[in-house]
């Protein structure tokens, strides 16, 4: 089973407006939802829509908390939060004709008693796999990050940003930086796809098995024991680019989770990725036919 923890999470608020935005002029929406949100969170739904055993953890507060688990309930997608003091925040998207806005607020200050109930929530589901995922609240760091992946015998991985990527010190299964947190991580140039490699390696050196980065137009890699690969990304029409991190992590994850090799989970991430970024907000799509088109995916050896 793989358990993700999402010490900070969301309300995906998403917003679609024609024309562009102009201050002072009112424009009125064509189109808006809410999704559970949060990095953690959405691993989960989509894991959850790939058939992979989940459960979503982490903290939750307030009626935007309160509206998380509800709609987790309704999605039939397993979860079990530690209330936490202060409301949950509200991160909101504006898709305009061609732009796309984001506003995210940063979340409430967390007390030491309430991540202690994290840890032991986490021990009491004793999962295989622990993925945490997200920005951390204003008063947490990489030692929190660091606490939970040593409280127990399961396999820790993290998709953070980069300051908190680069101050980790315990051994992780798995990072998951985009092109920038990759940067940031290692202090290496990510210009081009062959510096993105050397930084992925480096980043192994530190004591992450297994470093996927999701490179924008140039697609991804994965970089493990086995070797280094990349993968282009699919030729769809993008609506929505919220949760493609997310989708990619899911799909690899739930890959490795079944014993395959790390060029079927690039694959399979790259293909749930391109499903994801097809549909507005978090909105799991149909997943039925990721697992035949990912084994046509082209792969390049770094």
């Amino acid at each position: 089973m793989i358990l993700t923890v999402t010490l900070n999470p969301a309300v995906d608020h998403t917003i679609t407006v024609e024309g562009d935005l102009d201050a002072d002029v009112v424009k009125r929406a064509s189109m808006s939802q809410y999704d559970p949100g949060g990095k953690g969170i959405n691993v989960s739904k989509y894991l959850h829509g790939l058939g992979v055993e989940t459960v979503a953890t982490g903290l939750t507060g307030g009626f935007l908390g309160s509206y998380i688990e509800e709609q987790l309930a309704r999605q039939k997608i397993p979860n079990d939060f530690v209330e936490m003091g202060g409301c949950t925040r509200l991160n909101t998207t504006i898709l305009s004709d061609e732009e796309e806005y984001k506003i995210n607020q940063s979340g409430h200050n967390v007390k030491k008693e309430t991540i202690r109930e994290v840890v032991a929530k986490v021990s009491e589901h004793d999962p295989e796999m622990v993925v945490v995922a997200g920005s951390l609240p204003p008063n947490l760091g990489p030692a929190t990050i660091d606490r939970i992946a040593s409280a127990g015998s399961w396999r820790t991985v993290v998709d953070v940003q980069g300051d908190l990527l680069k101050g980790l010190r315990s051994e992780y299964f798995a990072c998951k930086p985009n092109r920038r947190e990759l940067g940031t991580a290692t202090g290496m140039p990510v210009h081009s796809v062959e510096e993105c490699v050397e930084a992925a390696q480096s980043l192994r050196e530190e004591g992450f098995e297994h470093v996927v980065a999701s490179l924008g137009e140039d697609g991804a890699l994965l970089a493990s024991p086995e070797g280094v690969y990349r993968a282009d990304s699919r030729n769809v029409e993008v609506v929505d680019t919220v949760g493609a991190g997310d989708a990619l992590l899911a799909g690899v994850l739930s890959t490795f989770a079944r014993g395959q090799s790390g060029t079927a989970a690039l694959r399979m991430g790259v293909t749930v990725a391109a499903e994801v970024v097809s549909v507005p907000g978090t909105t799991v799509p149909e997943m039925s036919g990721v697992r035949s088109e990912s084994t046509d995916v082209p792969l390049f050896t770094r």
